[in-house]
C-alpha cells in the first residue's frame, strides 16, 4: 500500500519549488520509466502487480540497490499518479547535474538552444525533436520551462535519457563561443532557411512562444533564418509553434548534411 505521504510527497513534485528542493522527479507509463531507468538514478517505484511480474529482473536489480519497489492497484495508483488516465507504473528519479556550455559542444556538433521557451509541452516536445535528429546538447535560459516538470518530462517520452538539458545565463554563455561559430536564429527577416548553407556544427536558437529571441540573445547570432510560408506573398498564421518550427528547422539542417555528404 502506497502511504499518504509518498502520494504527498509525489504530488508536491508537480510544484517547481519542491523538485529544486528535492532534486528529484515523477515519470509515469512503461515507456518513459523503463527508458530512464538506466540513465537516472531511480528511488522509488510503484507498478500494477502485472507489470512487476514482466519486469521481474529489473525489479530485482532495483531492490538489490536498496529502491523501494511497491505493487499497487488501480486505486491507488490513481490517487497517486499526476496523470488523468493513470498509467501501470510510477517511479521517482533523481535530477541529472549537467555541466557543458556551448563552447564547450558547439564548435564540434551541432547543439539546440531555448531562449525563453515557456510551455512544458513545447520543451519536452522540441527534447524528443533533438533525440530524433541526433542533437545531444540542449541549452536553455533560466527563464526557460523546467524539464523536470511532470508535462515536460511526460512529453519527452523518454528523450530525457539522451539528450543533455543545461540551463544557463544563455546571452553570457553564447558570447563565450570561439570566433566563426555558427549561431542561427529563427526571424521574421531572416533569410530563406532552404537557400541558405547550413552547417553541422554550432547552435541553432529558438525562441520564445510570443516574443522571440530576446534582443540580447539576437544580437549574438551571425546567421538569421526565415521558415518562408507557401505559397509566397499568401496571407497566411502569423506564426508557428515554436516545437513545429523546430521541427522544421532540424530536419532542413539534417537534410542539408545528407546532401553534402552525397557530393
Amino acid at each position: 500500500m502506497i502511504s499518504k505521504s509518498k502520494i504527498k510527497f509525489i504530488h508536491s513534485l508537480e510544484q517547481k519549488k519542491f523538485r529544486k528542493e528535492s532534486k528529484m522527479f515523477v515519470a509515469e507509463g512503461h515507456k518513459l520509466v523503463e527508458d530512464l531507468l538506466p540513465t537516472f538514478e531511480c528511488t522509488y517505484l510503484t507498478a500494477l502487480t502485472e507489470w512487476l511480474e514482466t519486469h521481474e529482473d529489473t525489479v530485482e536489480t532495483l531492490r538489490r540497490n536498496g529502491v523501494e519497489v511497491q505493487a499497487t492497484t488501480p486505486e491507488e495508483l490513481q490517487k497517486t499518479s499526476l496523470l488523468k488516465h493513470p498509467q501501470d507504473v510510477i517511479a521517482l528519479f533523481c535530477q541529472r547535474e549537467e555541466h557543458a556550455t556551448p563552447a564547450n559542444v558547439a564548435p564540434s556538433q551541432l547543439c539546440l538552444a531555448l531562449d525563453g521557451v515557456q510551455d512544458p509541452g513545447n520543451v519536452g516536445t522540441i527534447i524528443r525533436l533533438a533525440d530524433w535528429f541526433g542533437i545531444e546538447h540542449i541549452f536553455c535560459s533560466p527563464d526557460t520551462a523546467d524539464i523536470y516538470n511532470p508535462k515536460t518530462v511526460q512529453a519527452t517520452m523518454g528523450a530525457l535519457a539522451r539528450v543533455h538539458v543545461h540551463y544557463l545565463p544563455l546571452a553570457a554563455s553564447l558570447a563565450e563561443l570561439p570566433p566563426q561559430t555558427p549561431v542561427y536564429g529563427t526571424f521574421l527577416e531572416g533569410k530563406d532557411l532552404y537557400a541558405q548553407p547550413l552547417s553541422q556544427t554550432g547552435v541553432i536558437i529558438m525562441g520564445n512562444e510570443g516574443n522571440g529571441i530576446s534582443p540580447e540573445v539576437g544580437h549574438l547570432v551571425n546567421s538569421r533564418l526565415y521558415i518562408p510560408n507557401f505559397p509566397p506573398g499568401r496571407f497566411t498564421s502569423e506564426s508557428l509553434n515554436v516545437a513545429t518550427a523546430t521541427a522544421i528547422v532540424c530536419a532542413e539542417f539534417r537534410r542539408s548534411a545528407r546532401l553534402s555528404a552525397k557530393k
